[in-house]
């Protein structure tokens, strides 16, 4: 099973326009980026900044960011910086004017917060020393339990908020320790139509007889676990944990209550399975079970390989009777990636190698991919450069009209690995057409060298309810 990962970290500042949002952002993130100016509604796109390594903080655009707008669009306006910041932090800080006291449209606002299920810090902007900080008493009828009286311009009490947003954070845990490394093993599934050579995959990966080897199809009837601890070239030990499955049929095929249960556990191994090598023979390629396969793997958010097994059948083959239209093995076998790659067109760059489980060819390959999807799996990516890419290439490819508007990215971010996920906030909530969404993930993989790991985008729009964040 995957190592757990960290729950989000992520604050968003939040509050009518010129209570302080951008200088506070500038505080807290130690230098100048958010924009600080006295007109109010300056900040009208999302800031983000990575404060110490430790968690993104938003500097969302003012409420009312039209000064003379009326009333109901003023609501509206509230409604819509509160849903982002619901949707994108963890923690919100509420910023309100200690100067201005307590408007009305605060109490709009904190009524938002409140049915928001978040965690809310009521940060009272401008206490520019301690007397002035003990009037932040007059905003507890706003119904929040933590507040702090902070000075962004002077960076009175700036330690106490730090220290609250730290202490309002989830706990980090530390994945990357080698402790927590030594704990985990890698979990790999080998999984494919019977009789590919799953089972003799893994005998020489162990270099013993641990389980049976047949060539009679379905022999494997049970989804088998085995550790591994792999010496890697470099000195280092890699540990793992191997997962030998029964072949998978289609439902029409299983006509038996031992191959039913069989197909159940090779699932299950795909489920706890964190890396997946989707096994095809040499001889008989790319098969409809076998793109079922690939998909079932990917919805699965597995990262996926590709192992052509037999290899060394073909190239005997080859030896004899080289294939019309190639001249050594090496095209025919570049050909015969380029084939799968088609057949597969919705696989995210997966790596695809040959292997031969009788001569053992190509043998260490299998471990070595299986260790780079997993430390790739496992990047966090910037914000920036998601964003930056974001823009490029919708306006390549211009989404398509939902109505009368068309589609619209205004800020995304990554919030989950194993699978990739990146959390889109748009101007409306609605499922990616297939062909647009294999278009995103094609450069998502391109741009930040993804090979083989799965992508899931995150859509939230303004139909979202609170309810649906908590």
């Amino acid at each position: 099973m995957s190592m757990d990962s960290s729950l989000p970290r992520a604050v968003a500042l939040v509050g009518r326009p010129n209570v302080g949002k951008s200088r506070l952002f500038n505080r807290l993130a130690r230098r100048r980026i958010a924009i600080v100016h006295d007109q109010a509604g300056v900040t009208r796109d999302v800031n983000s900044f990575e404060v110490d390594n430790d968690y993104t903080l938003f500097d969302t655009g003012g409420i009312g960011l039209i000064v003379d707008m009326d009333h109901q669009k003023l609501i509206e306006a509230a409604e819509d910086q509160v849903w982002f910041a619901v949707a994108a932090a963890t923690i919100i800080l509420f910023v309100v004017d200690l100067r201005e006291g307590l408007t009305s449209l605060d109490e709009i606002v904190a009524a938002k917060l409140r049915s928001s299920g978040k965690r809310i810090i009521l940060v009272v902007n401008k206490a520019d020393n301690e007397n002035l900080a003990q009037r932040a008493t007059e905003f507890a009828s706003l119904g929040f339990k933590e507040i702090v009286a902070v000075s962004a311009e002077h960076g009175y009490n700036e330690t106490g908020l730090r220290n609250a947003i730290e202490n309002a954070l989830p706990t980090r845990m530390d994945v990357d320790s080698p402790e927590a490394i030594e704990m985990q093993r890698i979990g790999i599934a080998f999984i494919g139509k019977p009789n590919v050579g799953k089972s003799s995959i893994v005998n020489r990966l162990l270099a013993n007889d641990r389980l049976v080897v047949s060539e009679i199809p379905g022999t494997t009837r049970d989804s088998v676990s085995l550790n591994l601890d792999y010496a890697a070239p470099d000195g280092e030990t890699w540990h793992f944990r191997l997962a030998d499955t029964a072949g998978l049929r289609k439902h029409r095929q299983i006509s038996h209550s031992i191959e039913y249960f069989s197909t159940v556990r090779s699932r299950r191994a795909i489920e706890f399975s964190d890396i997946v090598f989707l096994v095809i023979e040499a001889e008989s390629g790319i098969t409809r079970t076998d793109k079922a396969l690939a998909g079932e793997i990917l919805d699965a958010g597995k990262c996926l390989g590709v192992i052509v097994n037999k290899w060394d059948v073909a190239v005997e083959q080859f030896s004899r009777e080289p294939v019309k239209g190639f001249d050594t093995v090496d095209e025919f076998r570049d050909s015969f990636t380029e084939a799968i790659r088609k057949e597969l067109f919705f696989l995210p760059e997966s790596p695809v190698f040959f292997v031969s489980a009788k001569t053992g060819l190509s043998f260490d390959r299998i471990m070595k991919v299986a260790r780079r999807l997993w430390e790739t799996s496992g990047r966090k990516l910037p914000t920036p450069k998601i964003n930056d890419l974001i823009e490029k290439v919708t306006t390549k490819r211009t989404p398509r009209f939902l109505g009368n508007k068309r589609f619209r990215v205004y800020y995304s971010t990554q919030v989950g690995n194993r699978p990739f996920t990146f959390r889109l906030f748009c101007n409306r909530a609605t499922k990616l057409e297939d062909g647009y969404k294999r278009y995103l993930e094609r450069n998502f993989t391109k741009e930040f060298g993804l090979e083989g790991c799965p992508i899931v985008f995150d859509l939230r729009g303004k139909t979202v309810r609170y309810a649906d964040n908590k």
